[in-house]
């Protein structure tokens, strides 16, 4: 019986007083208000050194991805073929 007893002290405890749908589709408006304004910028020349950073760091990432990789499959090619089950 606690069981039940504490599953409906979780369900009170849960309750909370939900919006409709209906009164948060009323209440929308639309997006005339909203401005997104930007700080900072970058000038082209902070841009391309970000591209070539990432990209530099991309082709280490996929360099030691590939390596292991491969060391994988070697490794499991030495299992399949010289390990007897």
């Amino acid at each position: 019986m606690s069981s039940i007893a504490a599953m409906i002290t979780t369900l009170k405890n849960n309750k909370r007083k939900r919006v409709s749908t209906f009164k948060k589709m009323k209440d929308f408006k639309e997006g005339k208000n909203i401005q997104v304004s930007f700080d900072k910028s970058a000038t082209p020349h902070q841009l391309k050194n970000i591209r070539e950073k990432l990209q530099k760091e991309n082709k280490q990432i996929l360099k030691r991805n590939i390596i292991i990789l491969i060391f994988i499959m070697i490794l499991l090619i030495y299992m399949i073929g010289f390990v007897k089950f």
